[in-house]
């Protein structure tokens, strides 16, 4: 049974990319020495996938920043802005990709970033493409056709992957008004088909094109778009053999549509929805010539393959269409998996009862492979021994002592709705609010982290092997948050923040401190550009045993009259960004952890803290894709937000924050949160969202983010006091707050502080227009 892999990570097993673009992007190393460190993952990539014995092997799934915006460049999708660097700079490819990702203020020139949102219901981010309705394509990036001759130099005919022409459109955005993106298709056709000439005078057999858009609820004209683009496809080259990929859902109604396409090989995921493989078995396929890609292993979680389940797929569809019609693959690509649970040696950190019912990228490309030859005529013996260690790592897990926690899931039980509502309406609570508060027009906050240095970060390694002593490092911190507060005193901030420069992640910090979570040292995936996160993995019942940012918050309000801002990560956002365990429903974990976050809320006001922040930018991520879907998992995710944060007192007033995500559809449960105030991404999206929350008629205080935290470009007042000043066009001013569009993390001191002095800058100057 031939196997095949949709994608591998490509950010290199010990996070080479990231620390290369980052050295590239400081001036430390030259655009050949990135180009050879990206030459070295994606030559690694192979010939790990060769080892693993998988038999269809993909290229082009390698990205310096991320593959949507590789297919803007590849098809000129290049928006007029960038025309300078291109034109005048002649900036190269590479250099002109960031600074379309980043954004480009250098001698002279300040041209914004695009548009930067979640990967269908993922946390990676892609860049969103821009059309007008006189657009014009042409090929422009020749990445794919170059990779596909690096791996053939390599020995390895490999399999080219593109996103599809249809979900490349639909994952874009009109910059102008009077026309509909999936009008520009018959225009891009020809690049692809361009792109496909060159592949097959290169010899390529098999090409991977993913629409993800197929697991959306798509209408007629988006169907017709695909069925016209894949028929002049084939048209044009009947010889080359075209696997269809989508994945994260089902293909529910489109599949009668998606069954007539002229494609040789339809993948199905599995792992989201084993249940349409007896939908497409039941048609007329065995009539057919069509293949089948059982996307059996878990491309976006950590757990072990349960061999027996997908056997159980395999061999269904095998009785009917036999072996030689089937391959076997993961779900998805593995950009969203670890790379290699072989690093994972601290038992410490990652118990060895645990580690045995994990499987990382490697692990699974091994899954794979012995999964199509225990479904074959002889299967080895080392596949059947695989087999039965694979039922012992099952067994163990069912019945581990290390999962379940009877107290827990008894508080759980006993939630009511009394415990998911404030005591009063909005209204009634910002007066209490603002009588405690004595909060000016339009007040001035950040989102709540500071640049983590190398040295900050350098003291929390030091901490951790030894080198520092706990009271020792504790003095560093407190220093780095006293300066800070200084800092923020010092520019007329008016709700401080205490920098969080204790914590490694957002998700991760809360996860060491909660029972039920595991962690590794080396588990990195991708997020977006350079940026890797490290998910915490969720093997049980979660529990808080003792408070987990009281400690450093109070030292701050102590050193200041101004309030400052309790900074929690909210429950849907902690399950979103963690690797989830699968032997319970996803929403009965969120409650857990939701109550974990109330016990947190109700010490830090018991403290002395009157703002705190419960960030939830991955509320909209969670939305399953299917609409039918949406009311279950929004009622359960609103549930879990308002018992995190319905235990307080009418004057503590609660933030949230979400960003990089499109909420439009949503606003309803948004505002059935009833946060006080909501803080959101508007600089990159030229404010769009903003005229959603205006015409829902947004009842509760909102923070639009006045600068894109995700550049290194500076922003002027004037920009600031302009995008605010659109904000009031819509909103009315006294509802409106002053933030950037997202923590302060990764940036740079000497960028931060010019830009955030100018953010309050701005609002002064908004003051002065409007007197309160």
């Amino acid at each position: 049974m031939i196997t095949h892999n949709l994608g591998y990570p490509r950010i290199g097993a010990h996070r080479e990319l990231k620390k290369a673009s980052e050295a590239y992007w400081s001036g430390k190393i030259t655009a050949i020495q990135l180009e050879q460190t990206a030459r070295d993952i994606r030559l690694n990539n192979w010939y790990l996938q060769k080892d693993a014995g998988i038999d269809i092997i993909p290229c082009n799934d390698f990205s310096f920043y991320d593959h949507v915006l590789d297919t803007s460049m590849m098809t000129g999708a290049i928006p007029t802005r960038y025309h300078d660097l291109l034109v005048e700079k002649q900036l190269p490819q590479l250099d002109l990709q960031f600074a379309m990702a980043r954004g480009y203020q250098k001698e002279g020139l300040d041209v914004t970033a695009m548009e930067m949102t979640k990967w269908f219901d993922t946390n990676y981010h892609y860049i969103v493409p821009e059309f007008t309705a006189n657009q014009q394509f042409s090929l422009f990036s020749e990445k794919v056709i170059h990779q596909f001759n690096e791996a053939k130099r390599a020995g390895f005919n490999a399999k080219p992957v593109l996103l599809g022409p249809v979900s490349f459109l639909l994952l874009g955005k009109e910059k102008e008004k009077g026309f509909h993106r999936l009008q520009l298709l018959n225009r891009l056709l020809p690049v692809y088909l361009e792109v496909l000439k060159k592949l097959d005078e290169l010899d390529a057999h098999y090409i991977q094109f993913d629409e993800p858009c197929l697991s959306l609820n798509l209408n007629k004209v988006e169907l017709d778009a695909i069925s016209s683009a894949y028929s002049a496809i084939q048209k044009a080259f009947p010889q080359l053999h075209l696997i269809l990929a989508s994945y994260f859902e089902c293909y529910g109604a489109n599949l009668e549509a998606v069954l007539k396409l002229p494609v040789q090989t339809l993948h199905l995921d599995l792992v989201r929805c084993p249940s349409q493989l007896d939908d497409i078995l039941a048609t007329d396929i065995r009539k057919t010539k069509l293949r089948l890609s059982l996307g059996v292993v878990d491309g976006r979680n950590i757990w072990k393959n349960d061999f027996r389940q997908s056997l159980e797929l395999i061999n269904k569809a095998k009785a009917v269409l036999g072996e030689d019609r089937l391959l076997v693959a993961p779900s998805c690509s593995l950009l969203h998996s670890p790379c290699d649970l072989d690093q994972e040696t601290d038992e410490k950190n990652l118990p060895a009862t645990i580690k045995n019912w994990l499987a990382f990228a490697k692990q699974k490309l091994d899954e794979v492979k012995t999964l199509a030859v225990l479904a074959g005529e002889n299967p080895t013996v080392n596949a059947e021994q695989e087999l039965k260690d694979n039922d012992a790592a099952m067994a163990s897990r069912r019945t581990s002592p290390l999962i379940h926690r009877k107290a827990v899931t008894a508080r759980a039980a006993a939630v009511t709705a009394a415990d998911a509502q404030r005591t009063s309406l909005f209204a009634a609570r910002k007066k209490a609010q603002q009588k405690v508060l004595k909060l000016p027009m339009f007040p001035t906050t950040t989102i709540g982290s500071f640049p983590q240095t190398a040295t900050v970060r350098s003291w929390r390694s030091k901490w951790k092997k030894g080198e520092l002593t706990p009271q020792e490092y504790d003095q560093l911190i407190k220093e780095e948050t006293a300066a800070s507060i200084r800092w923020q005193e010092s520019i007329g901030m008016d709700v401080l923040v205490h920098g969080e420069f204790e914590r490694n992640d957002m998700v991760e910090y809360f996860g060491e401190q909660l029972e039920g979570f595991v962690f590794t040292k080396n588990g990195w995936v991708q997020s977006y550009g350079s940026r890797c996160v490290k998910p915490p993995i969720i093997f049980g019942d979660v529990e808080r045993k003792e408070a987990m940012t009281v400690y450093y918050t109070k030292y701050a309000q102590s050193l200041t009259t101004l309030p400052v801002k309790g900074m929690l990560t909210g429950p849907v956002t902690i399950l979103q960004w963690s690797f989830v365990r699968n032997d319970q429903p996803r929403a009965a974990t969120c409650l857990q952890i939701a109550l974990a976050i109330r016990d947190e809320v109700k010490d830090l006001e018991a403290a002395g803290i009157k703002v705190i922040q419960i960030d939830e930018p991955a509320l909209r991520e969670g939305l399953p894709l299917r609409k039918e879907n949406w009311n279950a998992y929004l009622d359960g995710a609103v549930r879990a937000f308002k018992v995190a944060s319905s235990g307080v007192e009418d004057a503590t007033q609660i933030h949230t924050h979400m960003c990089y995500a499109e909420f439009n559809d949503i606003f309803e449960s948004i505002a059935a949160l009833d946060a006080d105030v909501i803080t959101i991404e508007t600089s990159r999206s030229q404010s769009e969202l903003l005229e959603g929350f205006a015409s829902f008629k947004y009842p509760n205080d909102i923070g639009p983010g006045v600068y894109d935290i995700h550049s290194p470009r500076i922003p002027s007042e004037e920009e600031m006091v302009n995008l605010m000043e659109q904000a009031m066009a819509v909103i009315p001013a006294e509802q409106l707050w002053v933030n950037p569009d997202c923590g302060l993390k990764t940036r740079d001191w000497p960028e931060t502080k010019a830009a955030v002095a100018a953010m309050v800058a701005a609002a002064k100057t908004l003051r002065n227009k409007i007197p309160a």
